[in-house]
């Protein structure tokens, strides 16, 4: 049974790429036709033909591999004398033309981005209701209220671009003898006390038990999180380990000794939130920095604070479906940005193989919950390609509809449409750099399929 629910996954995953390939070459199919332009053919998939027929002048096609497609216009990309070729059109519908693809994979974004939101029972705000017990960051700036605009000058509209902010964050070596470390060493004792009590084989507490120590335990984080000075935070700790040993009438937990050292690695960040109708700026503020494990190279990094929900409504989803669209576009040209400036590195990129491991991962992950939930996992990882594909094809680069939109814009300025030949010349340059680096990429991802690849 789990091996037909992987198979139907598999085959909604390639029938959902198939939609995002059919979305683009219709854009550019269904303006080419309202334009006038001749299209001979429109093909799904690349390759062999498996069948295709032909209706009027066109030849629709679907071919063996599921890997992109095509609409083929009269005249794109060569002389051509017949009066509907795309070279002879207006150039303002050849500008149409041009854009649609990507303009369509946005819309087909907003679709996937809809049926995906309107299943959520409420969304989340970018204003902070809580903390957690072991919050960083509520001892190094944040506040119960603040709502979050800006992080490492990245704008936030939606609790989506607060999680690529967090996420993308550097890591970095920080002063391990300052009071904001020192106050998350006194907070996460206690919270280590919780643990060691919870997971006791010796004694059994029951459920109101557990909740009361909970209680007493976020009374003394809270309190150490408020303290302005070392002193005062051990001196909290130390009277609400001995609150809760007495609690439960234990005096067996012994108060480990905070281990000071000259350096911790956190993710850090500054923050601009609003704080009672003021715009306030905060520095350095630290959030959860935690080992996933003890062989992970480096440290992982956790919102550790819960934010205030937005009511569901007709309104709401609509709204939300907008922004988190525009998230998505914005965190692709933030990647590109990231790419050049030497945020990412070469192993942070992947291509069709990537994309592939890394959609069975979330719809693996989305089984150990339901089959809707792996097939939302699918959808939203679709959805994250289908605006890539948008965004990633209007770069102004030969080869790619930018480009061509590039060249139409020149030939729109000067009244002279730039020489066929220098043209073909230049989308063959760029069109044999981007093969060259899809193959780089897959050889890439193809190597690290393998477990010793990633040094496991």
């Amino acid at each position: 049974m789990e091996i037909l629910t992987i198979i139907a996954l598999i085959i909604i995953g390639v029938l959902l790429f198939e939609l995002i390939i059919l979305f683009h070459e219709g854009g550019h199919f269904l303006t080419a036709k309202k334009s006038g332009v001749q299209v001979n053919e429109f093909s799904i998939g690349m390759g062999p033909k498996i069948f295709g027929f032909k209706k009027g002048e066109t030849q629709y096609s679907f071919r063996l591999f599921p890997i992109g497609g095509y609409c083929a216009m009269e005249g794109e990309d060569e002389e051509s004398e017949n009066s509907r070729a795309f070279t002879n059109a207006k150039i303002w519908k050849r500008m149409i033309i041009i854009v649609a693809g990507a303009f369509m994979n946005i819309v087909l974004g907003l679709i996937m981005m809809f049926v995906i939101v309107v299943q959520s029972s409420s969304f989340s705000s970018t204003t902070i209701d809580s903390f957690p017990q072991n919050s960083y960051s509520a001892n190094s700036g944040l506040e119960k209220g603040d709502t979050i605009v800006n992080i490492n000058n990245y704008s936030i509209y939606n609790a989506q671009d607060m999680s690529f902010a967090i996420a993308t964050m550097p890591c970095k070596d920080v002063d391990g003898k300052t009071l904001s470390v020192y106050k998350q060493d006194c907070a996460l004792t206690l919270c280590k006390l919780y643990t060691e009590i919870y997971n006791d084989k010796k004694s059994k507490y029951s459920e109101k038990q557990l909740n009361e120590i909970v209680n007493i335990l976020s009374e003394g984080t809270d309190k150490i999180n408020a303290v302005t000075s070392k002193t005062s935070a051990k001196k909290f700790m130390e009277e609400y380990y001995a609150e809760i040993e007495k609690y439960i009438g234990v005096n067996d937990y012994k108060i480990p000794k905070i281990e000071v050292k000259k350096t911790r690695q956190r993710y850090e960040a500054n923050v601009d939130v609003i704080r009672d109708n003021k715009r306030v700026s905060l520095k350095n503020v630290q959030f959860y920095t935690y080992l996933e494990s003890k062989d992970a190279e480096k440290p992982s990094v956790a919102v550790d604070y819960y934010v205030k929900p937005i009511e569901k409504n007709f309104a709401t989803v609509l709204q939300q479906t907008g922004s988190q669209t525009v998230s998505v576009v914005r965190m692709v040209w933030s990647s590109l940005v990231g790419l050049v400036s030497g945020q990412f590195s070469f192993k942070d990129i992947s291509g069709p193989v990537g994309a592939a491991s890394a959609i069975t991962q979330v719809a693996s992950k989305g089984l150990e919950n339901s089959f809707l939930s792996a097939f939302n996992n699918i959808l939203y990882m679709m959805m994250v390609i289908s605006v890539n594909l948008g965004v990633f094809n209007m770069l102004p680069f030969p080869a790619l509809d930018g480009g061509r939109f590039l060249f139409l814009l020149i030939e729109f300025i000067f009244r002279k449409p730039i020489p066929r030949k220098a043209e073909q010349v230049v989308n063959g340059i760029g069109l044999a750099i981007l093969l060259t680096f899809m193959a780089v990429i897959t050889v890439k991802d193809v190597w690290m399929l393998f477990p010793f690849a990633k040094g496991g």
